[in-house]
Formats: C-alpha cells, structure tokens, sequence
C-alpha cells in the first residue's frame, strides 16, 4: 500500500467535498479536491494520484463517463460515490471500471476502510506483476516487442528499428513502470546512474529521440506521456513474455 496515498477527490457539493477533504487529512492522506472533470484533468496533468474518489452526478461530464476514459489510459485506483443504491448503479460503475461503489450518505470511517482495501489490493497486483516482469525476458506493447537479451525493437510490422544503448534501457524503465508518473530524477536514476555525470535535461532529449522513433506523432505523444511538473508516463498496457522453455534432450 502507499505509505501517504495523493487522494483527488472530484465532487461538485462543495459541502461533502470538503468533508471528505478533512477526513482523509485528518487520517494521513495527501489530498486533493475538484469539482468537475476539467479540474480533475488538470490535477491529473500536475501531480501524481494514487487514488481518485469520484462522484457519479458531475456538472460537466458525468462520473460514469469520466472513470471510462480514465480506466482506458491507467489502473488508477477509482471508488464511485452515488446518492442513488440500486444495484443496476452499482453494475454499470463497476462495469465502468471502478474499483469499488459507495451511496450516499456514508461514513467517512467506511470510506477510509474502502480506500485501505483498494489500495492494498493494487500492491497486492503490483507484487505480482513484478514477479512476472522480472521473469520476462521481453515486453509487447500497442503492437511493438522490445527483447531484452537481443537488446533490440521491433516494431508492429516486425522490422528492427534502431535504438543507441541509452535509449534501449530508458525504453525498458518505462516499460517495467507503465502507467506510473516517473519523474527525471528517478528515470535518470534507473537507467545512467547519479555519478555518470549526466543530468536531467538529457532525459528529455532521451524522451524526444524514442519518441520519434515509436509515436505516429511525436508532437503528439500518445504512448510517452508529459506530465507536467511530473515527469513523464507510458500509457500503454505492457504485456511481459517469457522465454520459451528449453526442450527436454
């Protein structure tokens, strides 16, 4: 589980929203508040969120509509608020891709309970998707495999397509970390190390290269995301492969 989860929560009463707000601050929680989708676009662009609470009646966009476009581009943790309890609500919300379901009016006690049961099961997930990653010995993504041992990308088609060495292994960070806001410091980290005299800015160029590389529109990066005052995510769903098993003599 994070150990001090970024919560955003998006609801339009600015009543509730404000008592959510205090709880979870109360309770440890990083917390950040909007009141429709266009400000939860926006936080999401500025910071990295762990957790979204979001109301289904939005004034602009509904919750609904809002947690499908979220859930096709991240697993971000999603936990529906309604004022209505029927079950085909609750169906649709799930179906939607939220995590978990909660009618008002509920006790702020219950909703931490739930966020702490979300959130341990995704570092349940995550664990075991880091097993299977370390295993693999290549990643596929949006049509694209990237082979660690050959050190080489192919691309959807099956050609080779040239990467430098720097470029292989910050393709491979992001590929181990998709759907994570990474910030330069740490890709730096991960693929050159602090004492290789390298610094922050040669993560962008590094970025621009690959990106020019595997993005239909590299002024439209669609696989690369900028985060701003983030870092950068990979947006793609990554699949890890796992070599062959060796025949028997």
């Amino acid at each position: 589980m994070v150990a001090i989860p970024n919560i955003l929560v998006v609801e339009d009463d600015r009543e509730t929203r404000a008592l959510i707000a205090k709880y979870l601050r109360a309770n440890g929680c990083h917390v950040t508040a909007a009141a429709d989708g266009h400000e939860m676009h926006k936080v999401m662009a500025d910071r990295r969120v762990d957790l979204m609470i979001m109301d289904v009646m939005l004034p602009d966009e509904d919750g609904l509509s809002l947690c499908r476009k979220v859930r096709a581009k991240s697993q971000l943790p999603i936990i529906m608020l309604t004022a209505r309890g029927e079950d085909v609500d609750r169906i649709v919300g799930l179906e939607m891709g939220a995590d978990d379901y909660m009618v008002k009016p509920f006790n702020p006690r219950e909703l931490l309970a739930r966020i702490n049961a979300v959130l341990r099961r995704q570092a349940s997930a995550l664990n075991a998707s880091s097993a299977a990653t370390a295993a693999a010995t290549a990643f596929a993504f949006d049509g694209w495999r990237i082979d660690f041992r050959l050190r080489e990308l192919r691309n959807p088609a099956g050609a080779r397509v040239a990467l430098t060495s720097a470029e292989f292994d910050l393709l491979r960070a992001f590929c181990e970390r998709a759907g994570r806001v990474l910030s330069r410091e740490v890709l730096l980290d991960l693929t050159q190390g602090r004492n290789s005299g390298s610094f922050d800015r040669s993560i962008d160029v590094l970025v621009s290269r690959i990106r020019r590389k595997i993005e239909i529109d590299p002024q439209d990066a669609m696989l690369i995301k900028t985060i701003r005052s983030g870092g950068y995510m990979f947006t793609p769903v990554v699949e890890p492969l796992l070599a062959a098993p060796t025949a028997e003599p």
